[in-house]
């Protein structure tokens, strides 16, 4: 038979029905909605190649929608992926299987990100859409040039991280960045009237974007917006009128086919109705086959760019395929040593905050894929250095971003600067606003990706801005997240170290936490080594017979130093321990732990928030001093007063203890 477009939209709805359908679990009507739009941009539009996932200037598809998960593992199967087989459709949201139930980044598999809370890919493609930009500039137009296409569900766009990205994507013009609107105006509760009333089309010109509505399920309105889109100086959304399980004679336009399974008797009918007459999984040869072809036109585009580039210059081709290569670390190591030999001789009393600025400097003399940012905090979390050079609309030659008050959006942003590859991103926000950004620093580490976050003002040290600014539970809370090293370094040693450790991190991301107030060098010896690498170790000892451990991190590591020479003083030897990151501390082994924190000495624990953390650091006979409510307005020595953060009371309370 002749294979037209409505084959081939039938064939990515049946593979995602069918596939719901036998996990029992999933979301089939959003494919359903969506399958002739996918197709048409599959077909005509989206540059790629199934053979070589990783091209650096193929067009991302993103799926915001993540719910709708089968859409993309159907497509991927179809154009030849290798990383999507028919047997990980049929367990699809079963274990092992990639296609699991919302889409899960795996490097070279064609699944671009992770998506599932919905707002992030929208986030993510801001963020790539920006690192096309920021790359096109370096590389030339003719070299990279890709689109972001992103499909969005009305969900994704009531999120207010939606409203951070996309206006951040309006301000800088990003013109490759194309959204396809789900606008099938159904949620899970029922129709979206039960709690929108948006007008879209104001929404999104008063973020200086292209508006277009188009029937979507009309192939010649669909492929005419998106050629439309591709032509367009800034970002554009095409809202695209669709029917969510589209074909189903009972439950389409209705919220029962959005995150449930059809059942047996409803796919019956839709086969019926859509005349698909195969059984389930069985995708008919012609068509499979015109889906291939669709997969093979991308490898003849990949070649043809590469001999366009070999023409031009060939050094550029082996510059891009480098792209994504690890750091050269021997330049990395030679640099950290030399700052903090430089910085061993001067022992300059600093907040991290400025040591952090500092390693930043110098790193940026070394490190051109450095790409910096603040959520409007620059001056304060010390991010921008005079090497920055700000990317704005008119010129994407930079290594700085104004983020504005957006930190959600920031962080998201970040991950798809950092998705999109040969950038590193680091950005910047206070501690206390780490809650904006953590569900895009959960994904961060889910993804495993080399994001970099600084969080300045870390304690309760920042005094008269009081308690809505004070962190109290952020480093507890960000420590328990999965694959995330949190660093809290106490001086510029350690901030420099700690640098190093981040940049050296291949599959994990990084929170830099870091003081407002000054504090003094701390390490009392010189070391080309890295002690910081392994999460903790001893500054110093007034005797091998101590049998009390003072363990700190950050600013309180002075306030550990001082209660040492006070116990010294009143005859009780200590160990003074810095433990910069818990993370890597943890990873060490037991004979390196057991040096550390040997089995007669008790245990006490100061850090200027949440004890949660310490509890198996000091075990049942040691104590944590720390702060377990909100903090209170105040100079910042009146306010460690009042928390029994000083070294008389910490001495009191040490003593009490140990005769007990």
């Amino acid at each position: 038979m002749s294979i037209n477009l409505n084959h081939l939209s039938n064939a990515v709805r049946f593979l995602s029905i069918d596939a719901v359908q036998k996990a029992n679990s999933g979301h089939p009507g959003m494919p359903m909605g969506m399958a002739d739009v996918a197709t048409v941009l599959f077909k005509y539009h989206l540059r790629f190649n199934p053979k070589n996932p990783e091209w650096i200037n193929r067009d991302r598809f993103i799926l915001s929608a993540g719910h709708g998960s089968m859409l993309l593992y159907s497509l991927l199967y179809l154009t030849g992926y290798k990383s999507v087989s028919l047997e990980d459709i049929k367990n699809f949201r079963q274990l092992n299987s990639i296609c699991a139930g919302h889409p899960e980044y795996k490097k070279g598999s064609g699944i671009e990100t992770t998506t599932g809370p919905l707002g992030q890919g929208l986030g993510n493609a801001v963020g790539m859409a920006l690192a096309e930009e920021i790359l096109s500039k370096k590389f030339g137009k003719s070299i990279i040039n890709n689109k972001t296409y992103v499909v969005a569900s009305d969900g994704d766009l009531m999120e207010g991280i939606s409203h951070e990205a996309m206006s951040l994507a309006g301000h800088l013009k990003l013109k490759n960045l194309i959204v396809f609107f789900d606008n099938n105006k159904i949620s899970i509760d029922g129709s979206t009237s039960l709690s929108v009333s948006d007008n879209y089309k104001k929404r999104f010109e008063s973020y200086g974007w292209n508006f277009l509505e188009i029937d979507g399920h009309n192939n010649k309105q669909i492929s005419s917006a998106i050629t439309k889109s591709t032509k367009s100086n800034k970002p554009t959304i095409i809202s695209c009128k669709t029917i969510i399980g589209f074909g189903s004679p009972n439950k389409s336009g209705k919220s029962s086919s959005h995150g449930a399974p059809l059942g047996e008797d409803e796919i019956a009918l839709v086969r019926k109705k859509l005349k698909w007459n195969n059984k389930p999984f069985v995708i008919p040869d012609d068509i499979l086959n015109e889906w291939k072809k669709i997969g093979e036109k991308g490898e003849k585009l990949e070649e043809k760019w590469k001999n366009d580039i070999n023409k031009k210059k060939s050094k550029i081709l082996i510059e891009l395929e480098n792209i994504n290569k690890e750091l050269d670390n021997s330049k990395l190591v030679n640099l950290i040593k030399e700052e903090k030999s430089k910085y061993f001789t001067s022992k300059p009393s600093l907040a991290t905050r400025q040591c952090s600025a500092k390693t930043i400097e110098s790193l940026t003399g070394i490190l051109p894929q450095l790409i910096g940012g603040s959520a409007d905090l620059s001056g304060s979390n010390n991010t921008k250095t005079s090497n920055s050079v700000i990317v704005n609309s008119k010129n994407f030659n930079g290594n700085y971003i104004h983020y504005g008050v957006r930190e959600h959006g920031m962080a998201a942003v970040m991950n798809g600067l950092a998705l999109y590859g040969g950038l590193i991103p680091y950005g910047g926000t206070f501690l206390i606003f780490s809650d904006y950004c953590k569900p895009s620093i959960r994904l961060s580490a889910l993804m495993g990706l080399k994001v970099i976050y600084i969080f300045s003002h870390d304690s309760i040290g920042l005094g008269e801005d009081g308690p809505t600014h004070q962190p109290i539970e952020q480093l507890a809370g960000l420590r328990a997240i999965p694959n995330l090293n949190v660093f809290r370094p106490a001086d510029i040693n350690e901030t420099l170290e700690c640098w190093e450790i981040a940049l050296k991190s291949k599959n994990t991301p990084s929170a830099i936490v870091l003081s407002r107030q000054k504090l003094p060098y701390i390490n009392p010896e010189y070391s080309e080594t890295n002690k910081c690498a392994n999460g903790a170790y001893t500054i110093k000892v007034t005797s091998h017979e101590s049998n009390v451990i003072l363990v700190a991190s950050g600013s309180e590591l002075e306030l550990a130093i001082k209660v040492q020479e006070r116990l010294k003083e009143n005859k009780i030897e200590s160990k003074v321990v810095s433990m910069p990151c818990m993370d890597l501390f943890d990873k060490q082994p037991e004979a390196y732990k057991k040096e550390i924190f040997d089995s007669n000495s008790v245990v006490f624990t100061i850090e200027a928030g949440s004890v949660s953390s310490w509890q198996k650091y000091r075990g049942d006979k040691g104590y944590s001093f720390g702060i377990e409510s909100f903090g209170e307005s105040a100079p910042y020595k009146k306010i460690y007063e009042h928390f029994n953060l000083t070294e008389e009371k910490i001495l009191n309370i040490i003593q009490n203890h140990l005769r007990n």
